[in-house]
Parts: C-alpha cells; structure tokens; sequence
C-alpha cells in the first residue's frame, strides 16, 4: 500500500495505491487518523490507484469519516475503479460517503 498526500488549498488529499487489506489497514488508519489529529478537516481519498479492498479496508473509511463529522469536517472519495465501486455499492457506503466523479467535484464537495 502507498499513501500519497496532496494539499489543495485547505484540503488534503490522500491517494492510496494498491492493495488495502489487514496487512496494511492499520497503518494506513493510523496515517490517516495522525493527518485528521493534526487538524485536516478537509479531506478527499483518491482511490483511482486503490486494487483491492478488503473490510478491513472498509473500516478505515467509517473511522475516519466519525473523525471528521465529530470536528465538522467533511470527506469526500473520487476515482473509485469499478470493482471497488461494487464493493462500497454492496457495503452500503455509496449512502455514507460522497463519491464524486473528479477530484475537482471531490474538493468542491468538501470546501
């Protein structure tokens, strides 16, 4: 798993390329919630790069999504490949998280 991280105005954007799975969810959690803690209240996942995603994975989504609403921040996911879109489609997380079809639509979702 590769975590890249972007700032775009206030926003921060992290890309994850790979594989998100147990072998990697907790450092990746932890990258993440270290970023929200460190006051990114902003924040757009871009998983165009994102292979695969196990419910591991998935959790780190609903962690860092409770991060955010409890500091009225706001998340946004773009770039979603069509096997993870089903993923987040059968998980029901299409409903509790915006997913744009740009990172352009992902900022603006969060600003």
């Amino acid at each position: 798993m590769e975590i890249v991280e972007q700032k775009q105005g206030g926003v921060l954007i992290v890309g994850l390329k790979g594989r998100l799975d147990a072998t990697n969810s907790t450092t990746t959690q932890d990258r993440i919630v270290s970023l929200i803690d460190a006051g990114s209240h902003q924040v757009v996942i871009d998983l165009s790069g994102l292979d695969y995603i196990s419910s591991a994975g998935l959790r780190i989504f609903l962690m860092a999504g409770k991060k955010l609403k409890a500091s009225n921040g706001k998340i946004a996911l773009f770039g979603l490949q069509p096997a993870i879109h089903e993923i987040f489609e059968i998980a029901g997380f299409v409903g509790l998280f915006p997913i744009c079809a740009s990172r352009e639509a992902a900022v603006a979702t969060v600003q």
